[in-house]
């Protein structure tokens, strides 16, 4: 994976990378942007030759048609490479977006699971595409709008230098001293333009907030507070847009008052020179033109830099949140894990998260491989983190985490990963069909294999559907009950046939009626796998081999279920108010 983070405060320097992707086509439009202007330029000097053959009288001859001839060529030659461009641009520029999603969205999910925890995936998602737009904007601004204008200012001015060298010298000059006070005024701007696009990436984040729980706020009569909340919202966003333009005005505004006089300056400087009979007819045509040029160039390119700075600032804002260090990376030396007999160990392990918040120290933990084991406790105890770190979602500070003896710190994550299968509680589907989300387990599956693993997981209801195991499930499964989504997570899991099975209350969304056939079909998928459940409901562990009881990060009881019962510790005391809750709740 390309580490990009090495561009999130260099703007310019990621859009060249992309430039120089595509080397050949971004120097057929550069060249023949740079033709035409020059051209076009050019066309101006060829009026100067028409207006002095024609002021010469029909004796110049042969002279006025090749003047015309010149003229004419120009004039085709300055429309033929615009299109040339033009043409070249639709495919280069549009494909450079696509390099730039593609490689964005790669390094965003490279992320660790704690980058996405405290970011909103709105925000995240509308920072890609704020990116792609940006380096588009900035790319076709720059080929049409900023590079034109610099081209024909330094073109005007070394026709100029045909009629006077020191009115050439004086206007590179002005036009050093006005670029350079330009780009100072604009750059003293840029926490206003940053201030910018962070509140337009807060408004994005937030509309995708509220309309991914639109149940939940409605449920809770929630429409008139978040309408007012993104009032509010929208409201800053447009203070810090008026701040950021007006400021960009004045800059525009102060290039228009220089560039007025210096115009008027040189048309009464040129006409001077007429009178003392040191320039034609022609040259103080021209001059006129090349005057007007300047101009209307500066112009532009003042317009061009309000614009720019705006979606340089928007690219750099979304690079510097989009580009941070991925926390879990491979070790330089790592290796695939290999499988022997699936021994998992937590060897004096010590773990905070990034906030502060302790979970464990010294922590020392050993399943054998084939062993079932369930983890209790209340919650905050460490189940949870437990998962994580066994997934390797997060690094300990101290001590490790051994698969058979491998430091799970120096395998390749994909195959770490592909030894374990997780039926979770909160069931994350993808709006795509039921077919497609059991084969997420194996992705080169065959059809008959998916159908298996949904009979294994008892997926009896999927016939009842209209399409069948072809069904679109909706936005993270919400065209089905919270069982049904259980039911393709275990098929799932079933489908993985991985080693290690990890089980958070798999059977806690099922209904009284299939659960007993769900805990039937979870022990097959258990058998000959090292599993690893947290169970709140504790009856669904009496045929497992150990029952863990953690609190806050330690270990207080361990042994079979019964034995634990017998005990009288802890583990029985939340049994019997277990069966309490039951037998109230069935009175």
């Amino acid at each position: 994976m390309v580490d990009l983070y090495q561009y999130a405060d260099r703007p310019f320097a990621f859009v060249l990378r992309y430039v120089r992707r595509r080397k050949a086509s971004h120097a057929v439009i550069f060249g023949a942007v740079v033709a035409a202007v020059a051209c076009s330029v050019g066309t101006q000097y060829g009026v100067k030759f028409l207006v002095d053959s024609l002021a010469a009288g029909p004796r110049s001859g042969s002279n006025i048609w090749l003047t015309f001839i010149f003229l004419v060529s120009l004039i085709a030659g300055d429309n033929l490479l615009w299109r040339v461009a033009t043409w070249t641009a639709s495919s280069t520029l549009v494909s450079v977006t696509g390099d730039v999603r593609r490689e964005l969205f790669r390094y965003l999910t490279g992320h660790a699971p704690s980058y996405f925890a405290e970011r909103l995936p709105g925000m995240l998602t509308s920072r890609i595409t704020a990116t792609s737009n940006a380096v588009f904007t900035a790319e076709n601004m720059f080929v049409w709008n900023v590079l034109p204008p610099c081209i024909a200012t330094a073109a005007a001015i070394a026709l100029v230098a045909t009629v006077s060298v020191p009115m050439s010298l004086a206007l590179i000059v002005i036009a050093g001293i006005v670029v350079v006070a330009m780009f100072r005024f604009a750059a003293a701007g840029k926490t206003l333009h940053h201030d910018f696009a962070d509140k337009a990436a807060t408004v994005d984040g937030e509309m995708v907030d509220v309309i991914s729980n639109m149940s939940l706020v409605r449920a809770f009569c929630g429409l008139g507070r978040e309408h007012g909340r993104f009032d509010a919202t929208v409201a800053r966003e447009l203070r810090a847009r008026k701040r950021s333009l007006r400021y960009l005005e004045k800059l525009r505004l102060g290039h228009a008052m220089v560039t007025v006089v210096l115009i008027i300056a040189l048309l009464a400087w040129v006409i001077a020179l007429w009178q003392r009979g040191a320039a034609t007819t022609g040259d103080v045509i021209l001059v006129c033109t090349l005057g007007l040029s300047i101009l209307h160039a500066t112009r532009d390119l003042a317009v061009a830099l309000v614009d720019i700075t705006q979606h340089i600032a928007r690219l750099s804002e979304a690079l510097a949140t989009l580009l941070v260090p991925h926390e879990l990376r491979d070790h330089p030396e790592a290796a695939p894990l290999v499988r022997q007999g699936v021994r998992i160990e937590f060897d004096n392990v010590s773990f905070s998260y990034f906030d502060g918040h302790h979970i464990f120290s010294n922590f020392n933990l050993c399943l054998e491989p084939g062993q079932r084991v369930g983890l209790v406790g209340r919650s905050g105890g460490g189940k949870s983190t437990l998962f994580g770190l066994l997934q390797r979602f997060y690094d300990v500070q101290e001590g490790s985490v051994l698969i058979d003896g491998q430091n799970i710190a120096r395998v390749t994550q994909n195959s770490l990963r592909q030894a374990i299968a997780i039926v979770p509680q909160d069931i994350s589907l993808f709006n795509r069909s039921i077919m497609e989300n059991i084969r997420y387990g194996q992705p080169d599956a065959s059809d008959e294999e998916v159908l298996e693993a949904a009979v294994a997981a008892r997926c009896d209801f999927i016939d009842a559907l209209p399409n069948g195991i072809d069904t679109m499930v909706g936005d993270r499964g919400v065209m089905l009950s919270g069982g049904q989504r259980q039911r393709i997570a275990i098929a799932r899991a079933f489908l993985k046939d991985a080693p290690i099975l990890l089980l958070d209350e798999a059977t806690a969304a099922l209904d009284s009626e299939s659960e007993e056939a769900i805990r039937e079909a979870l022990g097959r998928l258990m058998r000959g796998r090292t599993v690893i459940a947290i169970a709140h409901r504790l009856s669904t562990l009496r045929n497992f081999d150990r029952v863990i009881m953690l609190q806050a990060g330690r270990i207080i009881e361990d042994g079979p279920p019964d034995r634990l019962m017998r005990r009288g510790g802890p583990y029985r005391e939340l049994v019997q108010q277990e069966m309490k809750r039951l037998a109230t709740h069935a009175a």
